[in-house]
Order: C-alpha cells, then sequence, then structure tokens
C-alpha cells in the first residue's frame, strides 16, 4: 500500500496556506514536510499536528492507496 498527500496540497491551496507557513503553523520540521512531498511514511504525530492546525481529519489530508495485486 502507499500513502498520498494530494488532499494536504489541494487544502492548503484552498486555504491560500503556503508549505513554510504549513511548517510554522503545525511546527512540524522541513524534513518531515519534505518527506510529505515524497509520499513517504512520516509520524503519526506530524499528522496529527498539521490536522491540528488546519482544523481538518486525516482523511482531509491523506488517502491510501491499495496496492496492485
Amino acid at each position: 500500500m502507499a500513502v498520498s498527500y494530494n488532499k494536504l496540497w489541494k487544502l492548503l491551496i484552498d486555504k491560500s496556506m503556503t508549505k513554510t507557513q504549513l511548517i510554522k503553523e503545525a511546527k512540524i520540521s522541513t524534513n518531515a514536510m519534505a518527506k510529505l512531498g515524497k509520499n513517504q511514511d512520516v509520524r503519526v504525530e506530524v499528522l496529527v499536528k498539521i490536522c491540528h492546525a488546519l482544523n481538518c481529519s486525516m482523511d482531509d489530508i491523506m488517502e491510501i492507496i491499495p496496492a496492485d495485486n
């Protein structure tokens, strides 16, 4: 399975927020943001901080893509 954070990028556009602003608002590292940009795994704590900063749920910022069999 893979994870996609495309919903997060769309949400940032809708809120007219930059990635840098999100880093500051959510108090996450630039390293975590880089991983998000590559659709890599990040700690749940990072996702919770983002959800808190954006006042949304995890379903609003990510989706799990099933692997092709």
